[in-house]
């Protein structure tokens, strides 16, 4: 499969999902445009306090992380694959009246469209399954860096995607053993929603995250694990405590989400 088959194919994907996750409960935007944060607690804990700090923030969906870090006092530029979402980013900055900035692109087209250095670069929940490359991945967040500056990254844990959709048995492999091309039935953000329309993903273990962060010049700071997810995004979850959710039958028995911050050498 050629970079412009997965590229073409995934944006149609999140084009066709966008206006029917801004209509979702799951994302709440009614709510989102009175004022509450998008940001979980994982991730704002992570943040640390963000006022005057330049920040990337890669894989933006339609721009409510972006938006929720511009309310903190954050200098933020999101970027997006989906032309659809990004409409919709540039939208809803300007009804919530931040000052966020947007980009259309893929993500490792990023250098033909910004030349800038950040003080921070932040990722989340469900961003790299969309990448085939770790090392270009690593190597853009480095470059975009200063000196110091730091990596905030979270996504779902990578034994989560060995699993079938129910979590009754391990159906794909951990490690990056090629594109997973498969067809989306619906969305994570509503289920009733019809999509039908293909996709193309990778898997990526720990050790390729970290490897591949540690070769371009970024010093591991904190890696952490948790048994649970913030987002109700997977079949069969049951939500234990306010905004904490893990598959009924496992229980605490499996990593739902995994962090890692990271200082650029320098």
């Amino acid at each position: 499969m050629t970079e412009k088959n997965y590229i073409e194919i995934n944006r149609q994907l999140w084009n066709h999902r966008t206006d029917i996750h801004m209509k979702s409960d799951f994302y709440d935007v009614t709510g989102f445009l009175k004022g509450h944060t998008s940001l979980k607690e994982i991730e704002l804990k992570l943040l640390g306090d963000v006022k005057g700090k330049t920040i990337l923030h890669l894989q933006c969906h339609f721009g409510q992380d972006t938006i929720s870090l511009a309310r903190m006092g954050a200098l933020v530029t999101g970027v997006d694959l989906s032309d659809k979402a990004i409409e919709r980013a540039v939208e809803l900055a300007e009804k919530t009246k931040s000052d966020a900035t947007f980009i259309c692109c893929d993500v490792y087209d990023l250098p033909n469209h910004l030349d800038k250095k950040f003080d921070m670069v932040f990722t989340s929940y469900g961003t790299i399954g969309w990448l085939p490359d770790m090392n270009k991945w690593a190597k853009l967040i480095a470059a975009y860096l200063k000196p110091g500056g730091r990596l905030v990254f979270v996504d779902f844990h990578p034994v989560v995607w060995m699993f079938d959709d129910k979590f009754e048995k391990v159906a794909y492999s951990y490690l990056n053993t090629g594109p997973i091309i498969e067809t989306e039935t619906s969305t994570y953000a509503d289920r009733g929603a019809v999509v039908n329309m293909e996709y193309v993903g990778w898997n990526h273990g720990v050790g390729e995250v970290v490897t591949n962060l540690l070769n371009h010049q970024m010093e591991i700071t904190s890696l952490e694990e948790y048994d649970y997810s913030p987002y109700a995004c997977f079949n069969c979850v049951e939500e234990y405590a306010p905004e904490r959710y893990r598959i009924k039958h496992m229980e605490n028995k499996l990593p739902l989400v995994y962090s890692i911050t990271a200082v650029r050498k320098g």
